[in-house]
């Protein structure tokens, strides 16, 4: 087991949703970002990072059909499957760290809070620019900390973005559509600022 999937396993073995600083009642922007591209609801649409978030419960409550969550912890998305009861079947779930995942289909959707802010090493973040550029077909949405966000996260380093930075990773393959600077109170009420960047996948 890598240290970066023990750490997770262990975060996500430790504390309840409380505990930690990402958790959402309900994931507002993310699904208004997701809405916004009025693509069809049996659109492919992957969440990275999505460990035990209730987006997949929001997309689900919106008929949202071909969902894949992906996470590092399998202990994380376990949490989510328990919650999510009968309609666990409804979506895929897949084990894997973002720097290993090959994906075997592409997606109209691809989003991503606050899982692609972790990579710090420039090949990681190569690697994972090229993923998105050979398999996504439609819409990119990426939430990251922002220049005035936190320097780390979990206890873990973390690189934040500005709306300019972010635009610069993707313009090879995608048009920005928006960026904005967003706060985020955490369970235990203090502020996160990030930055959230939509996409279209250009040609």
């Amino acid at each position: 087991m890598s240290a970066s999937k023990q750490h997770w396993e262990q975060v996500f073995t430790s504390k309840s949703s409380r505990e930690v600083s990402w958790t959402q009642e309900y994931p507002s922007t993310s699904m208004e970002l997701i809405e916004s591209f009025k693509l069809p609801k049996s659109s492919a649409l992957i969440d990275i990072g999505g460990g035990d978030s209730k987006l997949v419960d929001a997309l689900l409550a919106k008929g949202y059909s071909d969902i894949t969550v992906l996470d590092i912890s399998k202990k994380a998305l376990d949490r989510a499957q328990k919650r999510l009861g009968d309609q666990v079947q409804k979506v895929k779930w897949i084990v894997s760290d973002i720097n290993d995942f090959k994906p075997q289909r592409d997606y109209a959707i691809w989003h991503d809070r606050a899982a692609f802010h972790f990579l710090t090493q420039k090949e990681d973040i190569h690697h994972y620019t090229q993923n998105v550029s050979s398999h996504v077909s439609s819409a990119l949405i990426v939430g990251t900390f922002s220049l005035a966000g936190p320097k780390k996260c979990s206890g873990l380093p973390i690189t934040q973005y500005s709306c300019e930075a972010m635009i610069e990773n993707f313009a090879k393959h995608f048009q920005p559509l928006e960026c904005r600077q967003e706060n985020h109170t955490t369970p235990f009420n203090t502020v996160q600022n990030f930055t959230f960047s939509r996409f279209l996948k250009k040609g």
